[in-house]
């Protein structure tokens, strides 16, 4: 039976419509890629309280609010992945990678999928089409 991990991540997004990105560390599934900062949620939290606490851990600002976007699954040969994607636009403090990872801000609409792990494709679509969405 394959491993199912539960995450959930934020599409840091600052007013001009910059998204912030850390780089996964080399000890890490799928090392080097760029990703959302997020993780895992442990037992009795729900998405949004691991969102709140793995930003504060990750990247050391504060959300005042983060609006939810979706849930997206994916499976990997060796695990199955279930992300729930929040959008983070009010927040205390600067974003910055507080385990010493690269980090940078990208343009929304130069995200580059092929820099992602598979499992964030369809988020990164879904970023390109968003402001049309909302």
């Amino acid at each position: 039976m394959k491993k199912h991990t539960e995450i959930a991540v934020g599409i840091i997004r600052s007013q001009n419509c910059q998204i912030f990105i850390t780089q996964r560390g080399e000890d890490s599934h799928l090392a080097g890629f760029w990703e959302f900062p997020g993780g895992k949620i442990e037992n009795g939290e729900t998405p949004y309280q691991t969102l709140l606490r793995e930003i504060a851990e990750e990247v050391d600002i504060h959300i005042h609010q983060a609006q939810f976007l979706k849930v997206f699954k994916h499976s990997y040969e060796d695990r199955d992945i279930t992300i729930h994607a929040y959008l983070v636009e009010e927040w205390d403090g600067v974003p910055f990678a507080k385990e010493g990872q690269p980090s940078r801000w990208v343009d929304q609409e130069d995200l580059n999928a092929d820099e992602f792990p598979d499992a964030n494709r369809p988020i990164i679509e879904m970023l390109k089409n968003l402001d049309k969405q909302i």
